[in-house]
């Protein structure tokens, strides 16, 4: 996608709406975008595998995930791509693992993707013309597990929140600043969620055409 054109489309007026969020279950970027929903009262779910299986255990109950015939991951992977309008890849550079292969299936599948590199400053606006752009609904957020990424759950939690109180109703984005953007009530919700203490330093992000 054009970041010219994006930077444009970021000071119009328009409407952007997420209406569920899909995840995993699993520990680092799976948690927090399921963690970060609940505490926005956004409608989430989405495969995982049987038996609830997670690198730290059994996923707790109170994220309500529907269990794949399959105990491996890959095949919610797959199932989460194939049920969802597009995408979010949350990650820090090269893309491996799970990572890789959810976004091998979106491209295989034809659905749109993005995928932000949290080891820079994330620019939130070009999320925002993303999900406009491919009129994303029902939106997959993926990324690494917390062993393979220290310190993602804190820096996915923290674009999240920015993000999503935005893409709960119409909003106007004019003259947005990088990396920041509407607060919305994610304010409140923040305080909700702990984090890892872990600091990282944050660059780009890199999608599917629309």
């Amino acid at each position: 996608m054009n970041r010219s054109r994006l930077s444009r489309a970021g000071s119009r007026q328009r409407t952007v709406r997420v209406e569920k969020l899909l995840s995993g279950g699993q520990t680092g970027v799976d948690r927090a975008a399921l963690d970060v929903a609940m505490a926005l009262n956004i409608p989430c779910g989405g495969w995982c595998p049987r038996g609830r299986r997670a690198e730290d255990g059994r996923i707790p109950d109170r994220y309500p995930l529907q269990e794949t015939v399959s105990s491996s991951y890959s095949g919610r992977t797959v199932q989460n791509v194939i049920d969802s309008d597009g995408t979010l890849i949350l990650a820090f550079g090269r893309l491996s693992g799970g990572t890789l292969l959810t976004k091998n299936t979106a491209q295989n599948r034809r659905k749109p993707w993005l995928f932000v590199d949290l080891h820079s400053s994330p620019d939130v606006t070009i999320v925002q013309d993303w999900l406009e752009a491919n009129a994303v609904r029902v939106l997959n957020v993926a990324g690494p597990r917390a062993s393979q990424a220290p310190g993602i759950y804190r820096l996915a939690t923290s674009l999240l929140l920015r993000l999503l109180p935005t893409c709960m109703k119409p909003c106007s984005l004019t003259n947005a600043t990088p990396g920041r953007s509407r607060q919305g009530n994610g304010e409140a919700s923040r305080r909700k969620l702990r984090s890892p203490r872990t600091a990282t330093k944050p660059k780009s992000a890199r999608s599917s055409p629309p």
